[in-house]
């Protein structure tokens, strides 16, 4: 199973290699980002709320079957859980609802936080259970800061975890970059141009740190 972060909160998640893989997009952005969206061809695409940087579905090519709604899916194989969430500290007075993604692929859990921006209650912990790779945002403002997303990521004790929407280069929203986060998880960070994993080769005694290089 192969990860390529293509910027913010979207990454290319696919099953193998070669034109028969199984291909997912999460969150595809808009130019209003100040990055060039990506033009990538998808099987499926996620959707964690409909905010104009997670929601350019213009950008990808083919005829996906979207997932912008909470709940169970099953698609060519692809397990996916929607589970509801909040953008902000307010129940979503600030900045609406947003839906974590549970995606299991080629034996392999995957959690997208989206733009989380609350902590967990029970509820959605036993939902999300103990992924093998945790998605996290971790820029801040809009969602959770480094320290909130270094909190999450010890409860979930994610195999690996990889941070997301950070101010990188390019990046027109005012949001930190990635190395507060490093700093509180406290975690030496692997860099990586794209993370192959596969069930027998995660780690299996702590959490390990990527962090991938936007493609």
């Amino acid at each position: 199973m192969y990860i390529h972060w293509l910027g913010h909160s979207c990454f290319k998640i696919q099953d193998k290699t070669g034109s028969d893989a199984i291909t997912i997009i999460t969150d595809p952005y808009g130019k209003s980002t100040g990055l060039k969206p990506p033009r990538v061809e998808a099987d499926i695409v996620t959707i964690s709320h409909d905010h104009d940087d997670h929601n350019n579905l213009d950008s990808v090519k083919g005829n996906p079957f979207v997932v912008r709604i909470a709940g169970e899916y099953d698609i060519k194989g692809v397990s996916i859980d929607g589970i509801d969430s909040y953008h902000d500290e307010l129940g979503g007075v600030e900045r609406g609802k947003n839906i974590i993604y549970r995606i299991e692929i080629d034996s392999v859990s995957i959690v997208h936080l989206g733009d989380l921006g609350q902590d967990l209650d029970e509820k959605q912990l036993g939902r999300i259970a103990s992924p093998d790779i945790l998605l996290v945002p971790v820029g801040g403002k809009y969602t959770l800061n480094a320290k909130k997303a270094a909190e999450i990521t010890s409860q979930l004790e994610p195999r690996i975890v990889i941070p997301m929407h950070y101010k990188i280069e390019g990046l027109g929203i005012d949001i930190e970059g990635v190395e507060k986060f490093i700093k509180e998880a406290g975690l030496k960070p692997r860099y990586e141009e794209k993370l192959k994993a596969t069930r027998k080769d995660l780690p299996q005694d702590e959490t390990e740190l990527v962090i991938l290089k936007k493609t």
